[in-house]
């Protein structure tokens, strides 16, 4: 039993990081979903005797084990062994996530009463836990979204903001504008998210102030924006974007989200740069569909080179490899690769994975793609139906297969 809380935490913590990997489709999520499954089952097994292994992890104050904890203690739908998990969210906010995560695993009729009850909540910690468990569940919660977004406390207004705009609650567009002024930083990037995604050009211009520069929102908040402007203006923010310091990488990966089959060359010559050969590759996907391994168009790793933590104590830089999971893409192999492809491709059209933009196209990522590719057709496809929710790419497997129905 201690080893199926142990596993459940573990590879719970493999599949947060798989949702956003760029070499996981949905059947691979799926199948990691289901050894996940496996360790939680044991629990239920176990029964009344798993708690106190649960309750162990706990003082871990880890992330893998607050969710293990929280889903043994919603579907055992016992209040007093869910309070300490929530107290070890409120202690660690860090491990908030694998408690949401908890919240959308577990079938909607074990959460019926209690996020009710955390909605009206005196307590900002829980009214954030009640928004968030609507939004992962893909409920409506009606007049408490209006409420959260002029709650006092930022966090809350922050998970409202984006509930709103990804659950597509037209009637809080005013509110979510007026939010495009607030004083905390996260809650005015979620404004401008949601804003982004009911189209709204004041959205659009509160994503700039983010895109490329803050390394937390920058990436996602690149992707929708690029994904929301035009062709032409998208191209000329990426320029401006270029004469800006270290931001090589970021204008990279513009490119692949524009998706314009004339910038393939350019890629290609860029595969000579070691720091960069990676994500150009995956730019070249993100517009062609092409799979680097799968096509054999992959190289060894170069002599010499060296990305993420040495093994020097002198070197401070800890930070991880940012492309560890990318195929080494082989410049000359993909070149005359595209002089077999390139009459398949028009240039001033946007390409996702192969086709141009559309709906069919998006669909068929969110069925095939890996999920990156998953998240950019989601984010494709919200743009082009104002009216339906964001797909969510990082809801469990089963859940998105329901919603993507046969294919």
């Amino acid at each position: 039993v201690s080893q199926h809380a142990e596993e459940a935490a573990f590879l719970w913590l493999l599949r947060s990081y798989a949702v956003r990997a760029p070499h996981y489709d949905l059947k691979d999520l799926a199948d990691l979903e289901e050894r996940v499954e496996a360790h939680l089952d044991g629990l239920r097994v176990a029964g009344e005797d798993a708690w106190p292994f649960c309750a162990e992890g706990l003082k871990q104050q880890e992330v893998g084990e607050v969710f293990a904890g929280a889903f043994f203690a919603l579907v055992s739908e016992r209040d007093d062994w869910l309070a300490p998990v929530l107290e070890t969210a409120v202690e660690m906010p860090e491990t908030l996530p694998g408690l949401i995560s908890a919240l959308g695993w577990v079938e909607r009729d074990r959460l019926k009463g209690r996020v009710a009850g955390w909605l009206r909540s005196d307590e900002a910690f829980l009214r954030r836990v009640g928004l968030a468990a609507c939004r992962v569940q893909g409920v409506d919660c009606g007049r408490y979204l209006g409420a959260g977004l002029q709650d006092a406390d930022a966090g809350v207004r922050a998970v409202a903001l984006r509930s709103a705009g990804e659950m597509r609650r037209a009637d809080c567009v005013p509110l979510i504008l007026q939010c495009l002024d607030d004083e905390d930083a996260g809650c005015r990037y979620q404004a401008a998210r949601a804003a982004t995604l009911f189209g709204d050009r004041r959205g659009r211009e509160g994503l700039m102030a983010f895109a490329g520069s803050d390394p937390v929102v920058g990436e996602d908040g690149m992707q929708l924006l690029l994904r929301s402007l035009e062709r032409h203006d998208a191209v000329d923010w990426v320029r401006e974007l270029n004469q800006c310091d270290d931001a090589a990488r970021a204008v990279v990966q513009a490119t692949g989200i524009i998706g314009d089959p004339a910038s393939i060359p350019w890629l290609i010559e860029l595969m000579a740069e070691p720091a960069l050969a990676r994500v150009a590759g995956e730019a070249v996907s993100m517009i062609t569909g092409v799979d680097l391994a799968y096509d054999d168009l992959e190289t060894d790793w170069p002599e010499g080179f060296e990305a993420g933590p040495t093994e020097t104590p002198e070197d401070g830089d800890v930070a991880m490899d940012a492309d560890e999971d990318l195929p080494w893409p082989g410049p000359a192999l993909l070149a005359q690769w595209w002089v077999d492809r390139q009459g398949d491709y028009r240039a001033a059209v946007r390409y996702l994975c192969g086709r141009p933009v559309g709906r069919e196209q998006a669909l068929t990522v969110l069925l095939q793609g890996q999920q990156r590719q998953r998240r950019a057709a989601a984010l494709e496809l919200a743009l082009a139906s104002p009216a339906d929710p964001l797909f969510n790419t990082s809801a469990p497997a089963r859940q998105q297969r329901r919603q993507l129905g046969p294919g």
